[in-house]
């Protein structure tokens, strides 16, 4: 089987852009076959197999992205599921510089570092860097078995280390829902989650959830608008990201990359020719360059995937339970097939499409372990749209709010590989008459397109560092009435003194893809924080 990334096109982009518009060497299979189940009857068998893990993060300042960051910290759970394998959220490992791993009823805090991370899923795996560390400390303790999804009203344990103390802590919970919400690590993807009656808080997160002494879930985030109700990532999202990552690579999920729409009006299933049998839902669009572009139309009624009928309110019915028709695409990698069932201008078709990733909508995810890309010229700062520089900076002006929101829906993707924005302008007599064209997003330099931050670099920084310019550097940005207009050789000039000025201590940083935090474990001095939004 072939692998891959998802992410839900139709709820949850919309949802993400309402948002930003108005704001290993060895494979997992292999220690599957190696794993001793953790089969003990007694309910304190599994607590060897709880880690406690501490992680010294550095977050990367998006404000001033020439700058280390700052230094943080936060505690969080996790458990041995393989030969020195440890299963745990990325958000309690992300942005790490230094990870320490304590055993159940052992004072000995071993360095760890991460094997395979998905920030989309909300999963990690660590292994304890030093071996004999691990042999010494786990040595005959049980790896947790994964188990299958449970039955609503059925009885749960959560494992894990929560603030409030050092020792292991155990809460009893039942499962009281089972659907698709979206991860609050990430801020946008969306996934099957299951909902317990049992209070997770921050440190549980990364914890096992329990029922017959098999992992059923791993805690991940709480509701904080309401007591004792928590979430846990249930077994098909962990033996997918497990599956996945097994060849020591995460390549992410696929997507059908389509906005569809509910069928339940029966005025509009009448005007549709559909009989009122609640079956289908309405392709609105498909994306281009998606799974479905050549496949499906816009106006195509979906009536089955992969021959589970779905229900006019985008639902199917799988192993027993009611879940989004995404669910069936959540299960798959990259080159699977996937089997529609369409009504086309009321003849029936089937249409099997090859999934694949949908990598332009990480634009709306949170980057986490990357150091901030930017271009710096005699105090302009350009740095290229997501979702961190959107928080930092803000866009205001109308324009480049309708490019955003355009962004993926109308296929901008296909012509600006990247949005460009002038996040910063600092204050220098160069250029104190264009502070107005602060966090605009950036059109042409000197008459070339901009269509990514390497535009920048070979137009505007490298002719000025080469003293290469025009007489004359225009700065055309969306949505401006003129352009900012500055004479080169005063641009020249100022570029060391602005620099000097305000501690801009590098020109520019391009290339994020040899640059990751989070496979950096370096000694530093953690800030004693808990972690936010999610347990």
């Amino acid at each position: 089987m072939t692998k891959a990334f998802s992410f839900r096109i139709s709820s949850s982009l919309r949802r993400a852009v309402t948002l930003v518009t108005a704001a290993l060497g060895t494979s997992l299979a292999s220690h599957a076959a190696e794993t001793t189940p953790a089969t003990e009857s007694t309910p304190t068998a599994a607590y060897q197999s709880v880690i406690r893990i501490q992680n010294s993060s550095q977050i990367a300042d998006y404000r001033t992205p020439w700058n280390p960051g700052n230094y943080s910290g936060g505690t969080g759970s996790g458990f041995l599921v393989g030969e020195n394998r440890f299963l745990t959220n990325a958000h309690v490992v992300s942005n790490t510089r230094r990870l320490l791993v304590t055993k159940h009823g052992s004072p000995r805090e071993l360095p760890a570092r991460i094997v395979a991370i998905a920030h989309d899923c909300d999963l990690a795996l660590l292994e304890i860097i030093d071996d004999e560390d691990y042999q010494n400390a786990f040595e005959g303790v049980p790896q947790l078995e994964i188990g299958e999804v449970p039955r609503l009203e059925s009885e749960v344990r959560v494992i894990g280390y929560p603030v409030g103390g050092e020792r292991i802590s155990v809460t009893r919970g039942v499962v009281s829902r089972i659907d698709f919400r979206p991860y609050s690590h990430s801020q946008v993807d969306q996934h099957l989650v299951i909902q317990i009656d049992a209070a997770i808080n921050p440190g549980n997160s990364g914890g096992p959830v329990l029922q017959a002494n098999k992992v059923v879930g791993v805690a991940f985030q709480g509701l904080t608008s309401a007591d004792n109700t928590g979430y846990m990532i249930p077994t098909p999202v962990i033996k997918r990201f497990l599956t996945d990552v097994g060849d020591g690579s995460y390549d992410h999920y696929v997507d059908l990359a389509i906005d569809e729409f509910p069928l339940m009006n029966p005025a509009q299933r009448k005007a549709l020719g559909l009989p009122d049998n609640d079956r289908g839902i309405l392709v609105v669009s498909v994306l281009k360059g998606g799974t479905c572009d050549g496949k499906l139309e816009s106006g195509d009624i979906l009536m089955a995937i992969d021959d589970h009928p779905i229900f006019s309110d985008g639902k199917v019915n799988l192993n027993g339970e009611s879940v989004t028709m995404h669910e069936i695409v959540e299960r798959k990698f990259a080159g699977d097939l996937v089997k529609l069932e369409v009504l086309r201008n009321g003849e029936a078709e089937e249409v099997t499409v090859s999934l694949k990733p949908f990598d332009p909508s990480r634009i709306f995810q949170i980057r986490y372990g990357e150091r901030p890309r930017f271009v710096t010229a005699a105090g302009f700062v350009f740095q290229p749209l997501n979702r961190n520089v959107m928080a930092a900076h803000p866009i205001s002006d109308l324009e480049g709010r309708k490019l955003i929101a355009d962004y993926i829906g109308e296929g901008l993707y296909t012509d600006w590989e990247e949005i460009v924005v002038l996040t910063q302008i600092l204050p220098d007599s160069i250029n104190a008459d264009v502070t107005g064209f602060r966090r605009m997003v950036v059109d042409k330099i000197n008459g070339v397109k901009i269509r990514k931050l390497q535009d920048v670099f070979d137009h505007l920084y490298q002719p000025m560092a080469q003293g290469k310019l025009p007489e004359f550097t225009t700065i055309h940005c969306l949505g401006a009435e003129r352009p900012i207009v500055i004479e080169s050789e005063k641009m020249i000039e100022a570029h060391a003194r602005i620099r000097s000025k305000y501690g801009v201590s590098s020109d520019h940083f391009l290339d994020y893809e040899n640059y990751e935090l989070e496979h950096q474990n370096e000694e530093t001095s953690p800030a004693i924080e808990p972690l936010d939004e999610a347990a």
